[in-house]
């Protein structure tokens, strides 16, 4: 298969990695996108899967909280920045978001044909059709999910103007400003860091597996590039990959992590939820979170490769 500039040039985007080396890796992987992505992080070229951060797309994110137990966070795409900064376009956002939080729909079909809040002889679809019609520009209501706390509260935090939204569930039998700001700080971190679980305990063993397979490799490569006296056998590596392994989950998991806010620079998320218990005499955890991010996922527009480096060249004469 022929290796085209634009797809080194999205595998740089989503990796990192160098040219040379993306180029490499899509020739060994013949092509294949996800495959050239693990044979990066196999061959140490990539460290971690960060292969989402290909942020394009405009819009907002926005949560509508119905009481301390209910609320519901909304992703409307815009094609320009632009247009997000629309009081028109961010009413309609807000509007989406009141919609969500009252619906009982599990799916965004269902929910597209939910007879519109604000105008009952509307469905949600016909409302966006109408406001894209305003707008002039194509807009889209990309997904939405509502949280119910069944034993505690919900709390939310959305972060600049609404590129970033997080609703944190948490089980409590106290609820008062320490537990919901302390719930808040735990928000902020949701939306700072992205973890992708709360505890290590809820990582599945395929991820477990998965991962364990690239730090293998990882440290198998390392350890063929040492000189053939100082090369570690076998059993001691895959005793190296546990520590490797911990110190992952350290970074994926929002108890494991370091908490932002630590005075100590040491105390972990679930650490500071202990302590917040232990001073309210409560009972407090993290459930659940959801995190939204305007456009995540979504390609960017094409853009002229040729162009871009032919740019760069310019700047380093």
């Amino acid at each position: 298969m022929a290796i085209t500039a634009a797809m080194v040039k999205e595998l740089r985007e989503s990796t990192g990695a160098g040219m040379m080396e993306c180029k490499k890796a899509l020739t060994e992987t013949n092509g294949d996108m996800d495959a050239a992505v693990e044979y990066l992080r196999k061959n140490g070229i990539m460290k971690a899967e960060k292969k989402a951060s290909r942020i394009a797309a405009e819009g907002l994110t926005r949560i509508a909280v119905k009481d301390d137990t209910t609320a519901a966070v909304v992703e409307v795409n815009s094609e320009t920045d632009f247009v997000a900064q629309n009081d028109k376009f961010q009413a309609f956002v807000e509007a989406v978001a009141q919609q969500a939080v009252n619906s009982d729909s599990k799916d965004m079909d269902a929910f597209m044909a939910e007879k519109w809040n604000q105008d009952t002889t509307k469905t949600v679809n016909d409302a966006l059709v109408e406001i894209t019609a305003v707008i002039s520009e194509k807009l889209s209501i990309r997904r939405f999910e509502k949280v119910v706390a069944s034993n505690g509260i919900v709390v939310p935090y959305v972060h600049g103007n609404g590129r970033i939204s997080v609703i944190v569930e948490a089980e409590t039998d106290v609820v008062n400003d320490d537990i919901k700001e302390a719930v808040k700080n735990v928000a902020m971190q949701v939306a700072a860091l992205n973890p992708k679980y709360v505890a290590s305990e809820d990582v599945s063993e395929e991820y477990r597996n998965h991962e364990k397979e690239i730090l293998l490799a990882q440290a198998m490569k390392e350890n063929e590039e040492l000189p053939e006296g100082k090369r570690k056998p076998q059993e001691i590596i895959e005793k190296m990959l546990i520590g490797r392994l911990n110190k992952e989950l350290k970074e994926i998991c929002l108890n494991e992590q370091v908490y932002v806010r630590a005075e100590d620079g040491k105390q972990t998320v679930g650490q500071y939820i202990a302590q917040v218990a232990k001073n309210n005499n409560a009972k407090l955890s993290i459930k659940r979170f959801v995190r939204f991010e305007t456009g995540e996922g979504i390609e960017k527009k094409n853009e002229n490769f040729a162009e871009e480096v032919a740019k760069q060249a310019a700047g380093l004469n």
